[in-house]
């Protein structure tokens, strides 16, 4: 386990060394804004730090539901409903949207805590190859009788590709499945004002009935919610055991929350210079030749294979100064160890530069695409 002691922008200090990181899922390089800070120390001392009791007992603060509004009318839905972390809202949802033996479809790649939901809920959990619509619709098909979730990530947290969300809803709207997107990866980064693959894939939430998305990647915070229609949410607040048994996050995070949501909306220089930089980080692997997998998002995976070159090259980075994570199975499948890259608002275009000259060191041109 790597203990950070500090951190200063992108970079981070563990073991006394200083490291320029790409690996943080800080994508909009918010979590060390100033502004986010006073909100939080703002409402801590007029709220203290935990909030005491679970939502449905009096946990839930003016701070809470100010954040919910705001989640709400950035997503184009009628409510959101806040959860602790992004895990168990994913759990939550599925148990309570899917009973013992009921159909639930999902992407081979979708993460972990998708997966663990239908398993947990009981369902009849099938996986399609991913981003495979055909194999999806014969999924579906497979059972005609029982009510259907297709479940999808948005964007896909170890490849950074964006799945083929208009025609997953075409097909789910086909067949009267119901549509569940985990945009965790997305929101804040996509879309004219940062609302997720979703909406900008232009979809509304006739389209995707169930939304899911966390609050600790390119907000910057911690936390994670859900939205839908009010009967969704008027549902997950009776059945979603992981949101009723649950102690309300701190009143002062939901602060800091809300102010990121704002600064995600209103900010767009933040995403205009994310989108440079990774065009910028392309372009330069793709002229040293290097594996790099088909993404436009902040997720840029180098494909190694093996698990030991990747954990290697992993070292050598480090060695130079720069934290990149080796990524090997079984969070990814076999042969297809890698470098997970990610990018951040918070990266000049130096750095970008430095991490290039960097891998260019290594030689590792010529591994499987």
């Amino acid at each position: 386990m790597r203990t950070i002691t500090r951190v200063e922008g992108p970079c981070v200090e563990s073991n006394g060394q200083r490291l320029l990181a790409f690996c943080s899922n800080d994508y909009l390089g918010l979590a060390q804004d100033s502004r986010l800070i006073a909100a939080w120390k703002q409402a801590a001392d007029e709220s203290g730090v935990g909030s005491g009791s679970a939502h449905l007992i009096c946990g839930h603060r003016r701070e809470h539901a100010e954040l919910e509004e705001a989640l709400a009318e950035w997503t184009g839905r009628e409510r959101a409903l806040l959860f602790s972390t992004g895990y168990m809202a994913n759990l939550g949802v599925t148990q309570a949207l899917l009973q013992r033996g009921e159909l639930c479809v999902q992407d081979k790649l979708n993460h972990a805590c998708l997966l663990d939901g239908a398993q947990l809920a009981g369902a009849t959990l099938k996986r399609y190859p991913h981003a495979d619509v055909d194999a999806a619709a014969r999924q579906l098909h497979s059972d005609d009788e029982a009510c259907a979730l297709l479940a999808t990530d948005g964007v896909f947290s170890m490849d950074g590709d964006i799945a083929p969300l208009p025609e997953l809803a075409m097909l789910c709207a086909r067949e009267s499945a119901t549509l569940m997107v985990d945009d965790a990866h997305g929101l804040g980064v996509l879309g004219d004002d940062g609302a997720g693959s979703v909406a900008e894939a232009g979809l509304s939430e006739r389209d995707v009935p169930v939304l899911m998305a966390t609050l600790g990647k390119a907000l910057g915070c911690s936390g994670a919610f859900v939205a839908g229609p009010a009967s969704l949410i008027d549902g997950l607040v009776q059945f979603a055991r992981t949101y009723i048994y649950t102690t309300a996050m701190p009143p002062a995070l939901a602060a800091a929350t809300h102010c990121a949501v704002t600064l995600a909306r209103t900010e767009n220089w933040r995403r205009e210079k994310l989108n440079a930089l990774i065009q910028r980080f392309r372009q330069g692997a793709e002229q040293l030749g290097l594996p790099l997998m088909a993404s436009r998002t902040a997720i840029q995976p180098l494909l190694l294979g093996d698990a030991q070159r990747a954990l290697e090259a992993s070292r050598a980075l480090e060695a130079k100064g720069l934290l990149v994570v080796a990524i090997r199975p079984p969070t990814v499948p076999q042969g297809q160890a890698r470098l997970r890259i990610t990018l951040s608002a918070a990266h000049e275009e130096a750095h970008v530069d430095q991490l290039l000259e960097a891998l260019a060191s290594l030689r590792l041109a010529g591994a499987p695409v």
